[in-house]
């Protein structure tokens, strides 16, 4: 099998490499992809810096070309790249899909923000002298991203890199290395000019560790664990580098005694189960109030034995596989730990056997949980929610906000009064009314509070904030 290669200084490297396994089928191998030393990760960040100059003064019109052209061929590629997605992460195939749409669509309006780059031109308090502020490059960007979002997260990283004259070196997790190998072989092919983006594919402790550990690189972003964060924090803060982080979530999502029933579980499913529960933006904890509370379980029951658990790629699978071993371990430990504690194990929580061996689990549904507990406070990412039961709106608020954590927050209700106070007082950086907690547009702030998140937003015009630094210029006469 071809063994796909890192990018460092325009040219295709490396020889050592590991396979790329399906969680829906463990005998099937996606591909062979080379691993990256920490030799190379410096090769890369040297690649980078190097380019920077020349990249961060080119041509706007240069800019956007290659990210328009990027755009196109991922969305003409969609069905391809999505079933990519699909075999090495183990989402549905249309999840999949969808998420390769939604790469493109980041990649196109970066393009259109290539040809946006503003300033303001001020008066000085003093006469004869007048005040630009602008917009530069910060330098070499360091990109880490997770496994969960293969192409997306790739994409609204490095598309604003690109896009405000950033060099780039990108190290995916080790799980999904195909739709980063695809997603750079695009962009390089689109005319990006040697060592402005580079690829190390490779372990967290070996290349991502050169990053941290590099001067040279002058801003990382991350996207992972809270403990992994913080280490990217330490070393960042060592270096007086900037940093932005994604981490964990453990978003509630309230159901009030008035919310229509039908939406509030659809939501409810969304949010908890599909993509196999495994995003930041999913609700682990359904807080219900008393007077829907014993209709809202019976419904959720009753849905969840029609939730399909099988092959990603096979046309009637709700709910694909659980990513590897590890993931699949720790759902079930926490599964366990659940019954330990005393919430009930209403629904699922089974390893399912199919046709193929993978990591197969039921999605699973707690009831008679308290907030106390490990399930409603630790981060499990996977398909297991628990039920809160609360008295009334304003215990479910607290409930909600009692968390270290603070991503997305989502309420069920009717009442214009509870939803526009719910939108204010929630303690999370996005917010959604009789919607899932997880899914958000590309072209909008995506971010947290609390160890959810540190530093600017992601995603739309606000990426501007992470990606470039402000310059203040005066002038006389």
């Amino acid at each position: 099998m071809t063994i796909h290669q890192n990018l460092i200084a325009g040219e295709w490297v490396g020889s050592d490499a590991i396979n790329n396994i399906n969680p829906s089928n463990t005998n099937d191998v996606v591909g062979d992809y080379a691993q990256a030393s920490a030799e190379d990760a410096m090769a890369a960040i040297v690649a980078a810096k190097a380019a920077f100059p020349a990249w961060s003064r080119s041509g706007i019109l240069e800019r956007h070309a290659i990210l328009r052209k990027t755009a196109d061929e991922i969305l003409a590629r969609k069905d391809e790249l999505g079933r990519l997605l699909s075999r090495e992460e183990g989402k549905t195939l249309a999840e999949g899909i969808g998420e390769t749409v939604r790469a493109s669509q980041i990649f196109d309006f970066f393009a259109g923000e290539a040809l946006r780059l503003s300033g303001e031109t001020l008066p000085s308090v003093r006469p004869n002298i007048g005040v630009e502020i602008s917009r530069e490059p910060v330098g070499v960007v360091g990109i880490i991203t997770p496994w969960n979002f293969p192409i997306a997260i790739p994409a609204w990283k490095i598309a604003p890199a690109l896009a405000y004259g950033n060099t780039v070196v990108f190290k995916p997790a080790e799980l999904v290395p195909g739709c980063a190998h695809a997603i750079v072989d695009i962009l390089h092919r689109a005319g990006l000019p040697k060592g402005v983006l580079n690829l190390v594919m490779g372990k967290g402790s070996v290349v991502g560790q050169a990053m941290l550990d590099s001067p040279d690189v002058d801003a990382i972003t991350f996207t992972g664990s809270t403990v992994t964060g913080k280490r990217v924090a330490s070393a960042s803060i060592e270096h007086n580098r900037k940093f932005q982080l994604e981490m964990g979530g453990k978003n509630p999502f309230v159901i009030l005694d008035d919310a229509d029933l039908d939406i509030a579980v659809e939501a409810a499913v969304n949010s908890a189960f599909f993509s196999t529960g495994q995003r930041c933006t999913a609700s682990s904890r359904l807080i219900v109030t008393e007077g829907i509370h014993d209709r809202f379980v019976a419904a959720m029951g009753e849905r969840m034995k029609h939730l399909v658990v099988g092959d990603a790629l096979k046309a009637d699978t709700h709910i694909g596989p659980v990513v590897d071993q590890k993931q699949l371990d720790q759902d079930v430990d926490y599964i366990a730990i659940g019954k330990r504690e005393g919430a009930r194990l209403a629904f699922g929580g089974d390893l399912a056997r199919r046709d193929t061996p993978g990591f197969y689990l039921q999605p699973a549904l707690f009831t008679e949980a308290t907030n106390r507990m490990r399930i409603s406070r630790e981060e499990i990412f996977g398909p297991v929610a628990a039920v809160i039961r609360v008295r009334d709106y304003d215990e479910a608020l607290a409930i909600a906000n009692d968390t270290p954590f603070g991503l997305s927050s989502g309420i069920a209700t009717a009442s214009l009064k509870h939803a526009t106070h719910f939108k204010r007082h929630a303690e999370a950086g996005m917010v959604m009314v009789n919607l899932p907690t997880a899914g958000v547009d590309f072209h909008v702030p995506f971010g947290g509070r609390k160890q959810s998140s540190y530093g600017p937003r992601e995603q739309g015009k606000y990426a501007s904030e992470f990606y470039t630094v402000v310059k203040t210029a005066y002038t006389f006469g």
